[in-house]
């Protein structure tokens, strides 16, 4: 038996897994559907993502540039869920899925995109398409042409009047 605790010296602790960091519920203003009434008045959308990272060297660093800048993704993902209008709810999460890996670190990311006001004429709280996504294997960054990691990005993360942020430049 290992002399150290773990999963090898106690099988029914869990295996280790990587870090996760968690975004819940993201509200962005969408043209998103395939109705045309949704498209011109828009509607709200959520966005979770949970993204798979490993978080040791920002942990002993300190130093936000040793992990996935949660500030930046969600300007990312809200660019994305704000911009241009698709059918489905489905094409959303995928692109919302490519932009948050085309960050360096994330090995995995779900995104659930909710729908609470979709036009079905019965009662009911909330739709959503949730996916799950992988790093390819070359562990690059998926996409460069997302806009991802522009100069600007700092400032809008800093900037209270951008994206609902309200205390130095943390959004909310």
């Amino acid at each position: 038996m290992p002399s150290r605790p773990g999963p090898a010296a106690h099988p029914a602790l869990p295996q280790p897994q990587l870090d996760v960091i968690h975004i819940h519920r993201l509200h962005v203003r969408g043209f998103h559907g395939v109705h045309d009434h949704e498209r011109a008045e828009g509607q709200d959308f959520y966005i979770d993502a949970d993204v798979w990272i490993d978080t040791r060297a920002a942990a002993a660093s300190d130093d936000v540039a040793d992990t996935l800048h949660y500030g930046h993704l969600m300007i990312a993902l809200a660019d994305i869920a704000g911009g241009e209008p698709v059918d489905l709810l489905e094409t959303l999460a995928e692109r919302l899925a490519a932009v948050t890996l085309a960050f360096a670190g994330p090995q995995a990311v779900r995104i659930t995109v909710h729908k609470p006001q979709a036009p079905v004429n019965l009662d009911f709280e909330d739709v959503t398409v949730s996916i799950l996504r992988f790093r390819p294997d070359d562990d690059g960054p998926v996409s460069t042409a997302t806009g991802v990691g522009t100069p600007d990005q700092d400032a809008r993360v800093g900037d209270p009047e951008a994206h609902g942020d309200d205390r130095n430049g943390e959004p909310t």
